[in-house]
């Protein structure tokens, strides 16, 4: 599938998410380098939105550099195909080998920003992620693993408990917004 046709045919839920497409948008028009890190200013990034069947559980890590627990995600770093990124850096986060896509369209579109900070002793400069995210399903029963590089914890969260244990209020907002789309489902 052709990322940027399915980014402009995301329908927003909210002016937030209109505003960000738009900005996104913007950002494809005018860069170049927009799947790589090479972009210092923006960049996009593929998140993953786990749940369990019943939907009343979201699978999270607690993230090394934010110090919160986080959903699972990372760059695209030149790849095109977004939703296998997102399925992928659920995988290598979380040690769940079997995590599909609920649906393969996306769930949230966000422009999250980033401070500075130091990752594997390299100082990386506040910037953008264009995030494209995706909501997927994980059996609660299989095994979980620590990535040690990137996080220092591996959970099912009650989906209605995230607020509890995010300390990011801008990443609460999304996480509402994407726990509202899937109890709509």
């Amino acid at each position: 599938m052709d990322w940027i046709k399915e980014i402009e045919r995301y329908n927003p839920c909210n002016e937030q998410e209109e505003k960000d497409k738009q900005l996104i948008l913007y950002c494809i028009d005018k860069f170049d380098d927009i799947l790589t890190r090479d972009n210092k200013i923006a960049h996009i990034t593929s998140s993953g939105f786990i749940v369990n069947k019943a939907r009343d559980k979201a699978l999270m890590i607690h993230h090394n550099i934010y110090n919160t627990w986080a959903w699972t995600g990372g760059h695209a770093d030149g790849e095109e195909d977004l939703l296998g990124i997102a399925v992928r850096e659920a995988q290598e986060e979380t040690g769940v080998k079997n995590i599909q896509p609920v649906t393969t369209n996306i769930v949230s579109l966000d422009v999250l920003t980033v401070l500075g900070h130091v990752k594997r002793g390299n100082y990386v400069s506040a910037h953008l992620h264009l995030s494209v995210a995706y909501l997927l399903e994980a059996d609660e029963r299989d095994p979980l693993v620590i990535k040690d590089d990137e996080n220092s914890g591996v959970k099912w969260i009650p989906i209605d408990d995230i607020d509890k244990y995010s300390n990011e209020p801008h990443m609460q907002e999304v996480y509402k917004k994407i726990v509202s789309k899937t109890k709509a489902l």
